[in-house]
């Protein structure tokens, strides 16, 4: 299905359990779609642990440009789905997150969201080779609790563990995290499912 934003169409990929506890809401990075190891395997880990997983087709990937654009658009338009998302199940607590630029957004504007939680998957601290642009400070401003997952072999580089809720970082992975993604899901499963809860908040 396809939910209108200010910024355009974005396409929606919901699937859920029979009694779902929790909803997740999960994107894409800037240069791949759904369709991803990582993304993959969370998505059916998180429907084995009990929650509702909607999948999120940003509008700047439907116009076919090859970059998200603007920061301040591509977050309107992210806070726009996840509105329309939530109409649709009334009273789940709410996770978002993604990977890569999607793990950005989804900290950025966890808080406009309504999100209780953030999983950020291959968080791009920085540009490679340029450390001096840290981008930890989306991680630590979140506003809620953030789970990072990422490899030690990521060139965009590792954040710190005072960055987040949780940090993880899987020895030998890259920034696609497709070495061992059922491992990605565990994680995100695993820790979703001790943070939300249908009374939390």
């Amino acid at each position: 299905m396809e939910f209108m934003t200010p910024h355009g169409p974005a396409r929606v990929e919901i699937d859920r359990p029979r009694d779902p506890r929790f909803l997740l809401v999960l994107t894409h990075g800037s240069a791949g779609g759904l369709d991803a190891p990582d993304l993959l395997a969370v998505r059916e880990a998180v429907l084995e642990a009990g929650g509702a997983v909607a999948g999120v087709t940003q509008p700047f990937r439907l116009r076919g440009a090859r970059a998200p654009g603007s920061a301040v658009k591509q977050d309107e338009a992210w806070v726009a789905v996840v509105e329309e998302i939530r109409r649709g199940h009334p009273g789940l607590p709410l996770a978002q997150g993604g990977r890569s630029n999607g793990a950005r957004v989804a900290c950025r504007t966890a808080l406009a969201a309504g999100a209780e939680a953030v999983v950020a998957l291959a968080f791009p601290l920085h540009p490679p080779g340029r450390p001096e642009r840290s981008r930890a400070q989306e991680l630590r401003g979140a506003g809620v609790d953030v789970l990072v997952v990422n490899g030690d072999r990521d060139p965009f580089g590792v954040p710190e563990a005072a960055d987040a809720a949780r940090l993880v970082v899987l020895a030998g992975e890259g920034h696609d995290l497709k070495k061992d993604p059922v491992r990605v899901g565990e994680v995100v499963a695993g820790w979703l499912g001790e943070r939300m809860r249908p009374d939390a908040g």
